[in-house]
């Protein structure tokens, strides 16, 4: 009898890109990630400047960003879990920073355009938990 034997790969990252709507990871082993920026609300509302800042952490684990308090694990971008921040430390985290450090340098206004996209994605949480 044949058994097939998967081995779990370790999934580092390596570099890391953040546009108006991606973040995309590249990462060790030739994969590429990229999810939508609307699962982590924090880059969403970053400014570009704040977007490029950012720095490996646990050799590859993971990804820091120190201006936005903000850290995203590779497994958690390999299993698709958007951000688990609540709402309600979300709106606190958007309240405390500067006006203009609200918006991007460049193309439309995220906060506005994000709010629309931040229900799309609520409401596809709500349905599948309530499956």
């Amino acid at each position: 009898m044949n058994t097939l034997a998967t081995q779990k790969r370790e999934a580092i990252a390596e570099s890391v890109a953040v546009t108006q709507d991606t973040l995309t990871v590249h990462l060790a082993d030739g994969r590429t990630l990229s999810v939508p920026l609307v699962w982590y609300p924090r880059l969403l509302h970053a400014s570009t400047k704040e977007r490029n800042r950012w720095r490996l952490i646990g050799g590859g684990e993971g990804i820091h960003w120190r201006d936005l308090d903000e850290d995203i694990s590779v497994e958690n971008l390999l299993s698709g879990n958007p951000s688990g921040e609540s709402q309600e430390s979300f709106k606190h985290w958007l309240a405390s920073r500067k006006p203009q450090a609200r918006h991007s340098s460049r193309g439309p206004n995220p906060y506005k355009a994000s709010r629309s996209q931040e229900n799309k994605l609520s409401r596809r949480a709500g349905k599948a938990e309530n499956s």
